[in-house]
């Protein structure tokens, strides 16, 4: 083991964070052994690992949607309870976005309906892009936190190994009644379910960037997508904001936390 991942789990014992502790010491020793073996494969490919954490004080229930041309993951969706974990293996390269369900009741059958990031009413969202407002964390090419289908859980991405620009980012709106303004936000039963992006709020061609917009000189930052920058601003805000927001880190595994 390297001496920084040393380093991390001894200031993450001594911090008392144990379940963090546990957890990163479980990732780094299946890295290694994954690393090192390199007998992990996908489809005669040497495969990459996300590991998805709940870090929320609920159960969530991760949607998972690829890209044209990539594989479907786990079937599109799962269910992971409170600060629990699963690894994910993947072709490297691949190519796709992860989101979280909330408040989702289903069916023996798999299914039923979500009061955020619903896809379809399915717990397996097959290909299926979940409802807005969801915040998305994606990959390929690089890594990126996406508001631009709007906020509905904080996410974090963290890369394992890998070279090149492979900085942790995260975004959060702690304080959402401040942060997220009145004409976006979403409440269900009174409780907040999201904060809804410009482009969905309103559907004019300056906030979607479509029509006149169309066009990466003409495509530029609006009051909304500011605001929100000044709050995440690892964060891509809306469709041509990728000079602050896209990451590129080669060979890397990924954990992608929620809350």
């Amino acid at each position: 083991m390297a001496l920084w991942q040393l380093s991390l789990i001894l200031l993450l014992s001594s911090l008392g964070r144990f379940h963090d502790f546990f957890f990163f010491s479980n990732v780094v020793s299946r890295y290694y052994r994954s690393n090192i073996s390199k007998t992990l494969r996908f489809s005669g490919a040497v495969a990459m690992l996300f590991t998805l954490l709940n870090k929320c004080n609920r159960t969530i229930w991760p949607g998972i949607l690829p890209r044209p041309g990539f594989p479907g993951l786990m079937n599109g969706g799962l269910e992971l309870k409170p600060l629990r974990s699963i690894s994910i293996p993947a072709p490297r390269g691949w190519s796709g976005h992860f989101w979280a369900r909330d408040g989702c009741i289903f069916n023996r059958f798999g299914k039923g309906n979500c009061t955020a990031g619903d896809c379809g009413g399915l717990l397996s969202c097959a290909g299926v892009r979940g409802a807005q407002p969801i915040t998305l964390a994606e990959f390929g090419p690089g890594y990126g936190i996406s508001l631009v289908d709007g906020y509905n859980i904080p996410i974090s991405i963290s890369p394992l190994g890998g070279l090149g620009n492979c900085a942790k980012i995260r975004c959060a709106l702690p304080k959402f009644n401040l942060q997220c303004p009145t004409e976006l936000q979403v409440r269900r039963n009174g409780q907040p379910a999201g904060c809804m992006s410009a482009c969905m709020a309103f559907d004019k061609p300056a906030f979607c960037c479509t029509d006149a917009f169309n066009d990466s000189k003409l495509c530029q930052p609006t009051r909304y997508s500011k605001l929100f920058k000044g709050f995440c601003p690892t964060a891509s805000t809306y469709r041509d904001d990728t000079a602050t927001s896209n990451f590129m880190c080669k060979g890397a595994d990924y954990l992608v936390s929620f809350c």
